[in-house]
């Protein structure tokens, strides 16, 4: 099942029912493993959960630290992108050549890398003199 596939299937589980705006999101650990994560509101905003942040909740519960690809999913005219928290999230786990498909439930698919998405990202770099 490719990382998409995975993520439109874990899609249908996310908790929406304030915004009705489900998200599904795959990633891909450097174990060869693909973690998947939806989106799950709260009636307290913001206390609700990103896609992409369940997924790499999901990678390093089971013991990956890198992420390979990821994939991002939802029903949208055209495919719709992370959030600025979760493009630091996912920075902090991926090199930023790594692959960001983004893609809608129509079919309408776009592919970018976590440096496209994060210019200029804030790292571990900016803390050695912390």
């Amino acid at each position: 099942m490719s990382l998409i596939e995975t993520a439109r299937n874990v899609r249908e589980n996310a908790y929406a029912p304030y915004s009705n705006f489900k998200v599904g999101a795959a990633v891909k650990g450097a174990s060869g493993i693909v973690y998947a994560g939806c989106n799950v509101e709260n009636v307290a905003y913001p206390e609700g959960t990103c896609a992409e942040a369940g997924a790499i909740a999901a990678m390093i519960a089971a013991g990956d630290t890198r992420i390979t690809e990821v994939a991002v999913i939802a029903d949208c005219p055209k495919p719709v992108s992370p959030c600025g928290g979760c493009r630091q999230k996912i920075a902090e786990f991926a090199d930023g050549d790594v692959v960001v498909t983004l893609a809608t439930t129509g079919g309408v698919v776009q592919a970018t890398t976590v440096a496209a998405l994060l210019p200029d990202g804030f790292d571990a770099a900016h803390m050695r003199n912390a």
